[in-house]
C-alpha cells in the first residue's frame, strides 16, 4: 500500500503493526531480530509482533494474538519480550500500544544510562513528555517486564532500558510511534551537535515564549471545491514533503511546507497530522489571512504569511529540523555554505537568528529573505527556507543538510577549507547572484 493510499484510522490492529514495523525497519530504527510492537484490544486481548519472524518481510498473517486467558491464535509464538507488553497494559490500563525498539542512538544513551535531553528545540519535550529508566535485566524476563512496568507506574510512558533500548506507550499505536521517533531524533541531535561543540538548552523563558506566541487564533472560512489546478499543487506537495520525511529531514509531526497560490494566498501543511501519510485534502489553504474552516494550519501560519507579504520572489517556504543543520543551530558553531559551489549558490548567507524570532516578531523576521539569503538557522528551533517554487525550496534544503553533513565529516580529516572571497566573487558574477 502506498504511503498516498494510507488512512491509519481505517487499518485493523495486524494491519497498524506491519505498517510500523515496516517503517521502523525501513528507516533504521532496529535490526532484523529486534524490536516489538503491541496494540491491546478493548477485551484485552493483544496483539504483538511474531517471536523469530524476520522484521524486513514480516505479513499481517504473521502477527500473533494473545488472548486474555493467555491462549495464543497465530502460527508463530508471540514476542519473547510478551511478558514486559502484558505487565506495561496490566500496570496501566489506559495505554493501548506498545513500541519497543533499539535505534542505535537511544541505544547508546542506554549504554552509558543517560536519558536524551528534550530541551534543544521547543517542541520536543511537550511530545515525549517525562522519561523514565528501567534497571537491566534479562530479556524477555519476568524480572525485566517488572522493572519496566515499575517505571510505567509511576505515569511514564516513555521508558530507557540499561543497556537494551527503550519502550515507549500510549492510547494508540500511532501516538507511541510519534513519540519513540521524537525521543530518538532528539538522541541523535544531541549526539551529533556533542561531536563537536557544547549543546545549549531552551530555559524555562523560551518555553514561556512558545506557550504564549503558539496559540493560534486566525479568522475562518468555509472551505469550498477544489480545482484540478490546485488539486495537483497539492498533490506535488505531499510528494515533496513525504519524500522529506523518507530522507530524515521531517518527523511525523514536525516540519512545515507552504506554497504560494496566488497573491499572499497559499497552501501549509497542518498541525499535528503524520507526514508519512500526509493527504492532499488535508493540506490547509490560507485565504485573505483566513484558514479553511474546520482544518488546524502548522502553528508557524503567521510566519509563513509574513513572507509572502514581503517577499514577492519567493513562492514556497519550508521550516525543517535535519539533524546536522540542527546540530549547528543547538551549539556556538556557527556555519558557512561556501565549501563547493553548489552549496554557495543556493544557500548563500546563512544568518543565525534568535531563538524568538520566529515567535516574537515573524513579519520583522521575515523581511530578512531578501534573494541573497534565502535560509536561515534559527537558534534552538529550526531551519528556515525559501525558494521559487516547491522544486527550487526543497533543493536547498537537501542542499543544505548534506553541506552539513560533509562539514561535520570533514572535522574528522583535518581542517575545513573555505571557497576564498576572490573565487566567491568569481561564483557571483558567472551565476549572477544578487548582494
Amino acid at each position: 500500500m502506498r504511503p498516498s493510499e494510507i488512512r491509519p484510522t481505517e487499518l485493523t490492529p495486524p494491519e497498524q503493526l506491519l505498517l510500523l514495523m515496516e517503517r521502523i525497519y525501513r528507516y533504521g530504527m532496529t535490526t532484523t531480530s529486534g524490536g516489538n510492537l503491541s496494540i491491546r484490544e478493548d477485551n484485552g486481548d493483544i496483539w504483538i509482533t511474531p517471536s523469530g519472524v524476520d522484521k524486513g518481510a514480516l505479513t499481517i498473517a504473521d502477527m500473533v494474538l494473545v488472548h486474555k486467558d493467555g491462549t495464543v491464535e497465530g502460527k508463530h509464538r508471540p514476542s519473547s519480550e510478551f511478558p514486559f507488553h502484558r505487565l506495561i497494559y496490566e500496570t496501566r490500563p489506559d495505554l493501548r500500544a506498545i513500541v519497543h525498539a533499539h535505534p542505535p542512538a537511544l541505544v547508546s544513551f542506554s549504554i552509558v544510562r543517560r536519558i536524551p535531553d528534550t530541551r534543544l528545540l521547543p517542541n520536543e519535550r511537550q511530545i515525549c513528555g517525562r522519561i523514565g529508566m528501567a534497571p537491566y535485566a534479562l530479556p524477555g524476563s519476568e524480572q525485566l517486564g517488572r522493572n519496566i512496568a515499575d517505571v510505567f507506574a509511576e505515569g511514564v510512558n516513555s521508558v530507557m532500558l540499561e543497556n537494551h533500548g527503550v519502550v515507549v506507550g500510549a492510547e494508540d499505536l500511532f501516538e507511541a510511534f510519534r513519540v519513540f521517533e521524537t525521543l530518538d531524533y532528539c538522541a541523535r541531535l544531541e549526539i551529533e551537535a556533542s561531536r563537536f561543540g557544547r549543546p545549549t538548552l531552551l530555559s524555562d523563558e523560551d518555553y514561556e515564549t512558545v506557550r504564549r506566541e503558539s496559540k493560534l487564533d486566525i479568522p475562518t472560512y468555509p472551505g469550498g471545491d477544489i480545482d484540478e489546478k490546485e488539486m495537483e499543487l497539492r498533490r506535488s506537495m505531499c510528494a515533496f514533503i513525504r519524500r522529506a520525511y523518507d530522507q530524515g529531514l521531517f518527523t511525523s509531526t514536525q516540519g512545515t511546507f507552504s506554497q504560494r497560490l496566488n497573491g499572499t494566498d497559499f497552501l501549509i501543511t497542518p498541525y499535528g497530522i503524520d507526514r508519512k501519510y500526509l493527504q492532499p485534502e488535508e493540506l490547509v489553504r490560507i485565504q485573505g489571512g483566513a484558514g479553511e474552516e474546520g482544518k488546524s494550519p502548522s502553528r508557524s501560519v503567521r510566519f509563513h504569511q509574513a513572507v509572502y507579504e514581503r517577499q514577492p520572489h519567493v513562492d514556497s517556504v519550508i521550516l525543517a529540523h535535519p539533524p546536522q543543520i540542527m546540530a549547528f543551530a543547538v551549539t556556538e558553531e556557527p556555519f558557512d555554505s561556501r565549501t563547493i559551489p553548489e552549496s554557495y549558490i543556493l544557500l548563500r548567507g546563512m544568518p543565525k537568528l534568535p531563538f524568538a524570532a520566529l515567535y516574537n516578531d515573524p513579519e520583522k523576521t521575515a523581511e530578512l529573505f531578501k534573494p541573497n539569503t534565502p535560509l536561515a538557522i534559527v537558534r534552538n528551533n529550526c531551519l528556515v527556507v525559501t525558494g521559487q517554487g516547491l522544486l527550487n525550496t526543497f533543493d536547498r534544503l537537501e542542499v543544505a543538510e548534506y553541506s552539513a553533513k560533509s562539514i561535520l565529516a570533514a572535522r574528522a580529516l583535518g581542517d575545513v577549507v573555505h571557497i576564498e572571497d576572490a573565487e566567491i566573487d568569481d561564483l557571483k558574477k558567472a551565476f549572477k547572484l544578487e548582494d
